[in-house]
């Protein structure tokens, strides 16, 4: 294995802000190598005034006379693109580039992969069913449950239920469902970010936390259950704790990361403070995967003012897990 972590980014919805975001990976130096998944052709002609000081290329190249090198696994594209026009057309162009990539990640070619945005609604206007990023990497690797976590502005929030109506949430909230969610976020903390005792701070489902089974009874008879099995095998979990108060700093510091009970509890307060510097993570596959915090931004493509900061920090976040990953492996060896 090269000590250099190799990295899949995998540059999206090619109508999208996706493609010119990848070619913005020229700019800086990374300690890894990074492989850029799309048309060659596409990414090149978004590289706008970088075009002259930065050579693409399918293969791994030093820098040439100050020119920089962007590594690119070339993909066919299906149709002619235009910035922000989609096209069902190019649907299994989309798809392809995240399979390469899943499959580079699960043979050992790729230590980790990165994924700029897709639009979801042309896939399904194409015929393929598609819900997201999430569902289809674990449909592809075969993960039995995976937990979506954003991490920026210093804060981890992982969620246990995802893009559920609110009305079917607290149905969604299972003794099993928590127990299997808190293990993936326990384990991963500590093979993947390098924490070696995780302290997690879970969120209660109702205001209050319940105020004692007042306003609901979810933490009574699910929750705590739940977190003190959990407790009784060694994991740190403080909770149920009321939603309105553990985002401040005073408790998220006790912490390590956050477990919130449903996307619209936890996402915005990460996202008010870390907007276009957040980083969408996929826990409990047996790949690592990060994203951009962003969608397609169909009106910015082809401008060249979309900020690629999401996808840096993106880039960066899976660099950091493939290091934590290797230094757990070498510890247990």
């Amino acid at each position: 294995m090269s000590c250099e972590p190799v990295i899949a980014v995998t540059s999206g919805e090619p109508a999208g802000v996706g493609p010119e975001l990848c070619a913005q990976l020229a700019l800086r130096r990374w300690r890894a190598r990074l492989v850029v998944v799309g048309s060659r052709e596409l990414i090149g002609s978004r590289l706008g005034a970088l075009a002259g000081n930065v050579a693409v290329t399918d293969r791994q190249a030093d820098r040439p006379n100050g020119t920089a090198t962007l590594e690119v696994c070339d993909v066919p594209l299906r149709a002619q693109v235009v910035a922000g026009r989609v096209d069902p057309a190019n649907a299994p162009y989309v798809l392809e580039m995240l399979d390469r990539a899943i499959d580079g990640c699960r043979q050992g070619a790729f230590d980790a992969m990165v994924t700029a945005p897709v639009h979801k609604a042309v896939l399904n206007d194409a015929g393929i069913a598609f819900t997201g990023h999430t569902e289809y990497l674990a449909r592809r690797t075969g993960a039995h449950r995976v937990v979506m976590m954003l991490v920026g502005a210093g804060m981890r929030v992982a969620l246990a239920t995802t893009h559920l109506p609110l009305a079917s949430v607290p149905a969604a909230v299972t003794r099993e469902l928590l127990e299997e969610t808190l293990r993936i976020l326990h384990a991963d903390l500590r093979v993947r970010f390098g924490v070696d005792t995780p302290c997690i701070l879970v969120a209660g489902l109702n205001p209050h936390a319940g105020e004692g089974g007042h306003m609901g009874r979810e933490e009574i008879e699910v929750i705590t259950p739940v977190l003190d099995r959990l407790r009784a095998e060694g994991m740190h979990l403080l909770g149920p704790l009321p939603a309105d108060t553990l985002f401040v700093p005073h408790t998220l510091q006790l912490g390590d990361a956050v477990l919130a009970m449903y996307h619209d509890q936890g996402l915005p307060v990460l996202k008010h403070a870390s907007f276009g510097g957040g980083v969408n993570v996929t826990l409990g596959l047996p790949i690592i995967r990060t994203s951009v915090d962003h969608g397609t931004a169909l009106d910015l493509a082809g401008t060249g003012r979309a900020d690629p900061g999401s996808l840096f920090a993106a880039v960066d976040l899976a660099i950091s897990m493939v290091e934590a990953r290797r230094r757990a492996a070498n510890a247990s060896a």
